[in-house]
């Protein structure tokens, strides 16, 4: 199969709560309740307010300037809408430049595909001969070590770890440690997604942040935030809180294979602003995939 046959395959849950519903509702003639029914329509399907407004005030235009009078012909309007939305977060594919430390910080709350996401990495790079190192930061969950140490040793790449209860960032300082000293390519964090509050939280992602500026100044640096697709516009809340104690460089969403949330990802990159890196649809690792906004769109949106 080739790779859009094999993501519309994926996304089949997500293209029938989205595109499917939606369709339902362009049948007969252009007018004011039409445009209420969409506006509904696009909120139900988890677009978001804010998006869900945008959209329909952007088709009510299109059905004024191009004198649409049929519901059908505004479909395709709403493709290329929703189409232009997800190209505008495009972000690029994720690379190593060759003799220099890549390190990214994997964010997100409990569950989102964090720890996951990282071991895909992984045994991507690790696949392509790039030496790879693990470091377990989430020192507050003991099954989040467990974890990455499992991944770790399927893969084969080192990890670094402290006891559980450890200090985070001591975690991150022997990491680039050990980076600089075994000349890896590619440096992986996992972080905590929850602590006994959110400041602390927050606190914490900002004084790893402080400790890689310090420790590695030359390296490249991501922050990418693990949203669970499935979560749908609790996703936007996600964003803002991580951003206000990191800089965030874009998002991975997961569990797209999966979810009844299909509208999730546009209102998200376009609530957010932030680039769309990397995408979830499956278990397996090749299912982590680089973000094609015009292939998501394709599938999205397949007969």
């Amino acid at each position: 199969m080739s790779l859009l046959t094999k993501l519309s395959a994926r996304l089949a849950k997500t293209r029938a709560s989205f595109s499917g519903g939606l369709k339902s509702i362009f049948q007969g003639k252009v007018n004011e309740q039409f445009f209420e029914e969409l506006e509904e329509a696009l909120i139900l399907a988890d677009v978001g307010v804010a998006t869900a407004l945008q959209l329909t005030a952007k088709l009510r235009e299109r059905a004024r300037a191009e004198k649409i009078r049929e519901r059908e012909a505004l479909w395709q309007a709403l493709i290329s809408e929703i189409t232009a939305i997800l190209l505008a977060h495009q972000g690029e594919p994720l690379s190593l430049q060759p003799g220099r430390l890549q390190i990214i910080l994997m964010i997100g709350v409990n569950g989102s595909g964090k720890t996951t996401t990282i071991g895909k990495l992984a045994a991507r790079y690790h696949a392509q001969g790039k030496k790879v190192l693990l470091a377990a930061a989430d020192t507050y969950r003991a099954a989040a070590a467990e974890q990455l140490a499992g991944w770790a040793e399927r893969v084969g790449v080192p990890l670094i770890r402290q006891a559980e209860g450890a200090d985070p960032g001591a975690v991150v300082f022997d990491a680039i440690a050990a980076a600089k000293a075994r000349q890896i390519d590619l440096l992986l964090v996992d972080t905590a997604g929850r602590l006994q509050n959110k400041t602390n939280l927050m606190a914490e992602l900002a004084k790893i942040g402080r400790i890689i500026e310090r420790e590695a100044p030359g390296a490249g640096l991501e922050a990418l935030l693990v949203l669970d697709g499935g979560t749908g516009q609790n996703a936007i809340s996600q964003v803002r809180e991580f951003t206000a104690a990191i800089a965030l460089s874009g998002l991975v969403i997961t569990k797209l294979d999966g979810t009844a949330k299909g509208g999730a990802v546009i209102g998200i990159v376009e609530e957010s602003g932030l680039p769309v890196r990397l995408i979830g649809v499956g278990e397996a690792v090749e299912d982590l995939r680089d973000f094609d906004a015009a292939e998501f769109a394709e599938a999205l949106f397949a007969e």
